[in-house]
This record gives C-alpha cells, structure tokens and sequence, in this order.
C-alpha cells in the first residue's frame, strides 16, 4: 500500500510560515489563554511585579533573568515568544506572534514597539477566505529600539543596534549600526568613537 503522510496541523502550517487558518480551534483555545493571562498581568497591581512577570514567563516560550515589561502588553498566543536576560520593554507594546519571535540580551524597547510575524495575502480572494501566514522575526543582543517602531514579519536585527523611534523595518538591519526612517535604513555604524564619547560621559556621571 502507498504510504499516507500525516497532515499538518494549522499550528504547524502556521509556524512553518505556511498559509493557515487561524479560526482552528488549537489556536482559538491557545489565543483565549493567552488573553486570560494578559488580563491578569494587564490589571494586577505594579506593587507586585514578582508575580507579574512570572505570569509571563509561563505564558512565553522563554524568558531570561531580570526581565520586566510595562503593561499594558499584547500578544497572540505568547507561547512563540522567547527573550534572553535583562529585556526591557515600556509601556503598550505588542506583539504578534504567529510565528517566532526571539530576542537576545540586554534588549530595551521604548513605548509602543510593535513586531508584526504576522501577514495576509495580497490576492483579495485567498484574503477573504481568511488564510493568512507568519514569517519569524529575530533580534541580537545589545538592542535599542526607540518608540513607535515596527518591526515587520522576517525580518532579523543583528546585535549591538539602535533603532530610531518611529521607524518602520522591512529588511534585515546588520549588527553595529545605527538605523531609523521609513523604510529603516542603516545610518552609520556604531564605532569605537562612541563607545569613548559615551564612557566620558558615564565616567562624569560618577565622578559628579
């Protein structure tokens, strides 16, 4: 008998950057979870913040040590997003994460940094049957991203980057750059010049 293969489930269409349907009743029941998680950590008390971002790091697929993000926070299902040690994300940030979304260390995002894996057909009709699909989007370590970026599906940030605030990433941005616009592009690389402008400055922080 000719082998039968299995078919995929739309979580694994999904996460392969497949089309899929996110109507599924696995990812409706992933999404209500992570909802329900959300509201918790949404209207508890910044009193207690121990408890709130434990409630993260069980929703998320990783989380480092010493991390903490403002609410209000947002994301699809959680489960796909994965951050090394000491992230730093501001108030109103979010996050939809279809497919991977992965951050190194000593990332900081200002106030409402949005990174979309998610995307829709450009063909009206495949759009109207509700198929839609997600690139992953990763980030290195050593990352600033200022406010009101957003970070579009596939695209990867090297390490050691700044990006400006109101910026709109489409492609790849290399690591020791500085880049901003619309689209974001590189503006000039981060030299050994600012590393002694910026340790001059620290250093009269703490001798002042």
């Amino acid at each position: 008998m000719p082998k039968t293969t299995k078919k995929l489930s739309e979580k694994q269409k999904m996460l392969s950057g497949a089309l899929y349907c996110a109507n599924d009743p696995e990812l409706q029941s992933l999404m209500l979870h992570c909802r329900q998680v959300l509201s918790s950590f949404n209207n508890i008390s910044n009193i207690d913040l121990a408890f709130k971002m434990k409630l993260l790091s069980k929703l998320f697929g990783k989380m480092g040590e010493n991390c903490f993000i403002q609410p209000t926070f947002r994301c699809d299902y959680g489960c796909n997003i994965e951050v090394g040690d000491n992230f730093f994300a501001n108030y109103d940030c979010i996050f939809l994460d279809v497919n991977k979304i992965k951050i190194g260390d000593n990332v900081f995002f200002a106030p409402r940094v949005c990174i979309y894996t998610a995307g829709h057909p450009i063909d009206k009709d495949v759009r109207f049957i509700q198929l839609e699909y997600g690139y992953p989007v990763t980030i290195g370590n050593d990352v600033w991203v200022g406010g009101n970026v957003v970070i579009n599906p596939g695209v990867t940030i090297g390490s050691n980057v700044v990006i400006g605030s109101g910026s709109v990433v489409t492609h790849d941005i290399p690591s020791d750059s500085v880049a901003a616009g619309v689209p974001c592009k590189v503006i000039r690389k981060i030299t050994e010049e600012d590393k002694a402008y910026w340790t001059k400055q620290k250093d009269a922080y703490f001798n002042s």
